[in-house]
């Protein structure tokens, strides 16, 4: 369990990321806001408790030693650049060339940015490309961990599924599946779309271990991360969030997944956050 010390700080380095994903997205009048907002607690954690990281991305003799990580839900960029910054991989004050040309902060993470292992976007691969990757550091009886942040919305993807399926049957155990599942995408409702439901019962069937969290509760998902690297085959962690979470009138608003904010909004929802 994490200490007070330590939630303080996460709660403190989960704040300033929120409020960095609006001013990044609000000054390229660019940018996907909710899903970022949504993974942002998953994303801080993950990065600066639970992941085997190199310093400011010195490609030194421990260098493969670090886990990997595998933004399938590309579009959420904005909060990987955060804590990249945090991480000092990238200077905070690159944050604000976000999606603006010649930039190497571009819309979908890309490698020439450091800290960004591969480019992705195109929804529904990137549970593949892990599954590539944990194959590899198995072969190069490497002990790493790869872990992947997928959006629920990507799921009804085809791709997934047959990576789901290769995944157990190579023996994966080094793979770690988180799931963003705020249950909206660009169209809506991901139930009403093409429902995922009982979505646990589904990835158990492809006989990989699942755990359910609440996606916003800093403890949960340190405590279930770490668990899960003890895991004997792969394992999917399905954290419930809350699309947009931090503002109160993007949160659970299908209309927030790509949208910029106009002055109005954004100076409402960094006054809301800076008060959080």
């Amino acid at each position: 369990m994490l200490s007070d010390i330590e939630l303080k700080q996460l709660k403190s380095l989960c704040k300033e990321n929120r409020i960095n994903i609006l001013k990044m997205v609000y000054n390229a009048q660019s940018g996907h806001i909710g899903g970022a907002l949504s993974a942002t607690d998953i994303m801080t954690v993950l990065y600066h408790k639970c992941m085997k990281t190199v310093p400011k991305w010195t490609k030194d003799k421990h260098f493969n030693e670090r886990d990997r990580f595998v933004l399938s839900k590309g579009h959420a960029s904005s909060i990987l650049y955060c804590v990249l910054a945090q991480l000092g991989y990238i200077p905070k004050e690159e944050l604000m060339t976000f999606r603006i040309f010649g930039s190497r902060l571009q819309g979908h993470p890309v490698p020439f940015c450091p800290g960004v292992e591969v480019a992705t976007g195109s929804l529904g691969q990137g549970l593949s490309i892990a599954c590539g990757i944990a194959m590899g550091l198995k072969l190069d009886k490497n002990p790493t961990h790869v872990f992947v942040l997928l959006g629920d919305g990507e799921l009804q993807e085809g791709n997934v599924w047959e990576a789901f399926m290769q995944a157990p049957q190579r023996k994966l155990d080094n793979l770690i599946a988180i799931i963003d599942r705020n249950r909206l995408q660009i169209d809506g409702c991901t139930e009403n779309i093409k429902s995922l439901d009982p979505l646990p019962d589904k990835i158990r069937a492809f006989n990989w271990n699942v755990v359910e969290i609440d996606g916003h509760n800093l403890n949960a998902i340190y405590e279930t991360i770490e668990q899960a690297k003890n895991s004997d085959r792969p394992i999917a962690i399905i954290a419930d969030t809350i699309k947009g979470k931090g503002v109160s009138f993007m949160e659970n608003n299908a209309g927030w997944h790509g949208k910029a904010p106009n002055k109005e909004d954004f100076e409402k929802a960094i006054a809301e956050l800076e008060k959080a």
